[in-house]
């Protein structure tokens, strides 16, 4: 979808981040590829393979931002994450190659 390198990674983690241990967003950035890389970095705090009900991700996300429903939002749109249809189920999509 998008592609960016460390450097922007690491300007990133210094622009929007105002703490990297524990992760804290200071804001959600409101250019797309902004938000990809943001989202890719919050998508670290979750385990691949593991299945999460909505609170537990709304938990990990509100400890992150406090809009934390725009993350989740944001997780799912970008095809980041995954649920079921009623939402009982989020997990980490496999990346497509």
């Amino acid at each position: 979808m998008f592609e960016y390198t460390n450097e922007d990674i690491e300007k990133a983690l210094s622009g929007y981040f105002t703490s990297q241990e524990p992760l804290v967003l200071r804001e959600f950035p409101s250019k797309q590829k902004r938000q990809h890389i943001v989202l890719n970095i919050i998508l670290n705090q979750f385990e691949k393979g593991r299945k999460y009900t909505e609170k537990e991700v709304n938990d990990i996300l509100c400890e992150i931002y406090p809009d934390y429903v725009t993350l989740r939002r944001s997780l799912i749109d970008y095809k980041l994450m995954d649920r079921t249809r009623n939402c009982s189920e989020y997990w980490v999509k496999e990346k497509e190659n």
